[in-house]
């Protein structure tokens, strides 16, 4: 049976499914607190040691949540996790791989206890081979040590608060497991990545495939493309190597009057199924078989103007935190659908996901429904060579993992200079920024990339401008006006910091107000609370909400992203509650954020 997209919404990586099927080992583990760091010296790892783990934790939430069972939000830079799984060894010609979505910050695995892997980095997956360890089928037991400290303001920490209570825009931690983690017996030669990159008007789609290793001798790769019962595309090539890159030609694709039912957008969600088979040659035998999808569209920037499918496209966004008062960061697989839904329900177009890799599975949903998603890297808080080394890392595996996704349509590596304080007058800061923007083009060249969003801009395909103001009049006085559209602004305008860097030109991108509104229903008396302005009423919200959107609409400018989509925490600014509820009517947020300029311009009467 051949698995289709259809099929795949709850696997941990949907876009590379195989059968028989995965085994999620999400649940209960074992758990301890090594808040004196001796779990190595006392062996913790080995199979035969219980005695620390005298607690429970529900994997994947982190021990910081209510969700985990454990709710301790104190500093515990060190923890250890231990499970006993049933496993089937593998047979002759197989592989047993394990899988964790994120880790945060630093893992360290051992099964059986022998080591058998660790990887660096929070909010990026990892795999590790238990062939030859797992050599005999029944219990096994599985271990994992991990460290995430609180105070080093190297890690890409994101909006996770170095203190111990959460204060102005930054919450409770997220440490430890806080992705799937699971099982997957494989072919002994496989598949460990594939990546899709459409051209639309080429009418061909770029696929990358990447094996396990270098092969003996080539190797069959034969692509197939399906939209439902209708056959789009089907090629044989042979592998260069490990790596093997080739373009799908797509007839349908150069056929006018079916072009709009093939492409994906957020109005037309089409999603096209893919397989990717390996095979030898010499005996036309599959060594692996892969399911995927991928979605027909295009991105580009030309003259101020985001285009989607060589289209002019306005942006309506809302940030997205990605983060849930019982579980931090992480989520369940139906909290992460119904977070898509509720985005298109209440009128908007995509999402700024804001300082957070977010899980495969959330993206799947994005895809799915039809929903543009910016991805931005969680940032470090201080500049250094760690810094630099810890998030190009990060930064690179995020990319590999997620640009076959067709919601995703920019890439954000740094937020308002978070990391890199001084760029202006540190040059190594600036080259820093500038590397970022370099790498993401380099790894990714068919979307836009934003060097530093807010200001400061250096390098970057997009302006994205960060403007607070809660006067609906003074937005179209700053954003309505010809000159400001190519990108004419004030040195210090309309921040504290100036919003170009030196010998930065405008050369067509198109300039969104990437983060504005954020306004705050009137807290209760000494409530620890984080906004940009109060309202009172709910009228008054109402109000708000659609003078300022009026005001981004009415401007010229490519797009909008308000501040912010749920409450976070003490950040209390959002369309939703951070229990997701509506602070509207759903039809009343829907018409605020779907203004059309038409309608803008017609209740706006200027003195």
């Amino acid at each position: 049976m051949t698995t289709t997209h259809l099929d795949v919404a709850g696997h941990p990586r949907p876009q590379l499914v195989r059968d028989p099927d995965w085994l999620d080992l999400s649940g209960t583990w074992q758990f301890a607190h090594d808040d004196s760091d001796r779990g190595r010296a006392g062996r913790w790892m080995d199979p035969d040691v219980t005695a620390p783990f005298t607690r429970a934790i529900t994997v994947p939430y982190p021990p910081e949540s209510k969700a985990s069972g454990v709710g301790d939000t104190d500093f515990h830079p060190v923890l250890w996790y231990r499970r006993t799984v049933s496993m089937t060894a593998p047979a002759r010609g197989r592989r047993l791989l394990l899988h964790f979505g994120a880790v945060d910050h630093r893992a360290e695995v051992w099964v059986n206890g022998q080591f058998v892997g660790r990887h660096e980095g929070g909010h990026t997956g990892f795999t590790c081979d238990l062939t030859g360890v797992v050599d005999r089928d029944g219990d096994q037991v599985v271990v994992v040590r991990t460290e995430d400290q609180p105070l080093d303001a190297t890690q890409p920490r994101g909006k996770q608060d170095w203190r111990r209570d959460p204060h102005v825009i930054w919450y409770h931690r997220t440490s430890g497991i806080w992705q799937p983690v699971w099982l997957e017996d494989v072919p002994d030669h496989h598949v460990t990545q594939l990546h899709w990159t459409p051209e639309v008007q080429a009418a061909r789609v770029r696929c990358r495939v990447v094996l396990d290793r270098w092969p003996q001798q080539p190797l069959h790769l034969t692509v197939r493309l399906t939209l439902g019962d209708r056959v789009l595309a089907e090629q044989r090539t042979l592998t260069e190597g490990q790596e093997t890159t080739f373009d799908v030609s797509v007839p349908a694709m150069r056929q006018g009057q079916d072009l709009e039912d093939l492409v994906w957008s957020p109005e037309h969600p089409t999603l096209v199924d893919a397989t990717v088979v390996v095979s030898d040659p010499a005996e036309d035998e599959p060594i692996d078989s892969i399911s995927s999808y991928l979605g027909l569209r295009d991105i580009g920037w030309d003259d101020g103007v985001f285009l989607l499918n060589h289209k002019p496209y306005f942006l309506r966004f809302a940030l997205q935190q990605g983060y849930w008062p019982a579980s931090h960061l992480s989520a369940s697989a139906d909290e992460l659908r119904r977070e898509a839904e509720l985005a298109k329900e209440i009128g908007l177009n995509g999402l700024r996901i804001h300082q957070k890799i977010e899980d495969p599975r959330f993206l799947y949903w994005a895809d799915r429904i039809g929903l543009l998603l910016w991805e931005e890297m969680p940032s470090a808080y201080t500049f250094g060579t760690q810094t630099v080394e810890r998030v190009v890392a990060e930064w690179t595996e995020a990319i590999s993992r997620d640009l076959s996704h067709p919601s995703i349509v920019a890439w954000i590596p740094v937020n308002e200079s978070w990391s890199v304080p001084n760029p202006a007058t540190v040059p190594a800061q600036r080259h820093f920024m500038d590397a970022l923007y370099h790498l993401t083009k380099s790894l990714d060249p068919s979307r836009p990339s934003v060097s530093n969003d807010g200001w400061e801009v250096s390098a970057a395909d997009i302006w994205g401008v960060h403007d607070y103001t809660q006067d609906a009049r003074v937005l179209r006085e700053r954003y309505g006006h010809h000159a400001l559209r190519r990108g004419e602004f004030n040195e210090k305008w309309p921040g504290v910091k100036r919003l170009l860097l030196d010998g930065v030109r405008h050369t067509g991108q198109p300039v969104v107000l990437s983060e504005f509104g954020g306004a705050t229903f009137e807290p209760a008396d000494g409530a620890d609370w984080f906004g940009y302005d109060t309202v009172a009423t709910e009228a008054e919200f109402a109000e708000r909400l659609r003078s300022l959107v009026d005001a981004a609409v009415d401007s010229g400018l490519a797009g909008f992203c308000y501040t912010q989509f749920t409450d976070t925490e003490q950040e209390i600014n959002g369309l939703l509650t951070a229990e997701r509820k509506p602070k509207l009517p759903t039809a009343e947020l829907r018409a605020a954020l779907r203004r059309t300029r038409a309608q803008a311009r017609l209740e706006y009467a200027p003195e």
